[in-house]
């Protein structure tokens, strides 16, 4: 049976002319189009398969995709960190789910079409579709495992190819795909797709959910903090925002709705209060070590959110801190080592400006404290993230010349993660951690000052998260997103 499938004619979806747009709208529009024929095509083959009928070809369907071409080494607003391509030729990007990302799409190519004075292309790309992301969006239907099926899938179907899954793009230089364009976009459709399906399964809410600002901790005591904040800005109808999801995609508009809890909580507890825009806050419990803080960050950064920002728990390190003390992350010492292979260690992480004014502007305006007194509960400077929580209880000799040496004043095992991994991926990063120990001085995390401490620090803390993030709302996009994140060589499209 396998040598007959083998035989079998390839069959596609009617092939689309592709088509040149100045409007970008109008281009969106086409690539939503093609995708959902795209996608159409291969549920229709799959359900008609798994109904028990016999293929009678192998069937195929592509990703859109939009390409560019200049010819001119135009001059661009030097002030701008993207939108613009550095050197005549020609660039391409396969995209997926444009009606997920419609506004991010239309503000790119905008950006494409009035720098370079170009139109850009819309038509099929080259790359098939994997029957798996084609039907994820109809929840109807579950792709059996491989063998489960009367026919081997890989036979009839394309199926998710990890050798063509990866981030040779952000990590590299030079990078060309195998028609000879340049890249245009910083992850291929593939990549965009294996991560919305990672960040359902880790987070138990779905992709069009995700804000563009988001806030990491390492406690799940901030979660029912950020709920209660939810409650009072749906209360509020000037507020601006429209509704908060919870775990399992439970959404709610008014702010006395209950929320049924939760039987089996995901890996990751991730929470949403919306605006209309998107530009709302998301809350992730990534909770405690690198390895989350890099799997959660790898797959949210496909979103391409304007900011995200860690508000946890740290150790401190000086005797001059008290337990309950902000510190502002200027620096990062790595021995996470979860990113050596994608980031060399060697790699400075930089503090971007308007993250760590917005972060600061929070603190001042939540504690009502204000210039020099600030200084009494909260300290700029280097923030060390390694990857033994019990470090404590080895040879404290050479860890704590290392943190003297780098004048770290704090110590945890997420946020040069997550700095590191925006700095990567191109997204905004910063960092305010609250003292809740110092095992150097003698001041354990205990199970008694652990919850008074909790109950009298969380909410303000959480709230200097928000009102960051709210004040960086206000600032332009073009602002936010730094021209230090940005190489010798990069995409057009952020």
């Amino acid at each position: 049976m396998n040598n007959a499938l083998n035989s079998l004619t390839l069959e596609t979806p009617i092939a689309r002319e592709a088509r040149m747009f100045s409007d970008p709208a109008a281009a969106v529009a086409y690539l939503e189009e093609l995708y959902d024929e795209a996608c159409s095509f291969l549920t229709e083959k799959f359900s008609w398969i798994a109904s028990g009928n016999t293929p009678t070809a192998r069937y195929r369907a592509f990703y859109p995709e939009i390409r560019v071409i200049t010819t001119s080494y135009a001059a661009m607003d030097s002030r701008l960190s993207f939108g613009h391509v550095a050197k005549p030729g020609e660039y391409s990007t396969t995209i997926t789910r444009p009606d997920l990302f419609r506004n991010y799409l239309r503000q790119q190519i905008t950006q494409i079409v009035q720098n370079h004075r170009v139109e850009v292309q819309i038509g099929a790309s080259q790359t098939p579709m994997p029957v798996h992301f084609a039907v994820a969006n109809d929840e109807n239907i579950t792709v059996p495992q491989e063998g489960a099926m009367a026919y081997p899938l890989r036979d009839i179907f394309d199926v998710p190819d990890l050798t063509t899954t990866h981030d040779d793009i952000v990590n590299g230089f030079g990078y060309a795909h195998e028609d000879g364009s340049g890249a245009l976009a910083p992850f291929t459709a593939q990549r965009i797709d294996y991560s919305l399906a990672r960040l359902s399964h880790y987070t138990a809410t779905d992709a069009c959910h995700f804000q563009n600002h988001v806030l990491f901790t390492n406690y799940q005591f901030y979660v029912s903090e950020f709920e209660a904040y939810a409650r009072t800005q749906l209360a509020d109808p000037t507020s601006g925002y429209t509704s908060f999801v919870s775990t399992g995609n439970v959404e709610i508009t008014d702010a006395d709705t209950a929320i049924p809890s939760s039987p089996k909580m995901p890996q990751m507890p991730t929470y949403h209060l919306k605006r209309a825009d998107g530009s709302g806050i998301t809350l992730v419990n990534i909770g405690v070590g690198p390895s989350n803080a890099k799997t959660a960050t790898d797959h949210i950064a496909v979103l391409r959110p304007h900011a995200w920002i860690m508000v946890g728990h740290c150790a401190g390190l000086r005797n001059s801190q008290s337990l309950g003390d902000f510190v502002l992350a200027h620096a990062y010492l790595r021995e996470d080592h979860v990113l050596d292979d994608d980031l060399p260690v060697w790699v400075p992480i930089p503090a971007l400006a308007e993250i760590q004014t917005s972060l600061e502007a929070a603190v001042e305006e939540i504690t009502e404290l204000g210039g020099y007194d600030l200084k009494r509960i909260m300290r700029t400077g280097t923030v060390a993230t390694i990857d033994n929580r019990n470090w404590e209880l080895r040879d404290q000799s050479g860890p704590v010349q290392r943190l003297s040496q780098s004048r770290a004043i704090a110590l945890d095992m997420e946020s040069a993660t997550i700095a590191a991994n925006g700095f990567r991926f191109r997204v905004p990063y910063g960092t305010l951690l609250c003292v809740s120990d110092k095992p150097l001085h003698g001041e354990l995390k205990l199970p008694g000052m652990a919850s008074d401490f909790y109950k009298s620090q969380v909410s303000r803390h959480l709230l200097i998260g928000i009102r960051s993030m709210e004040i960086l709302r206000e600032m332009p996009i073009e602002r936010i997103h730094s021209r230090k994140l940005r190489s010798f060589e990069e995409t057009a499209f952020l």
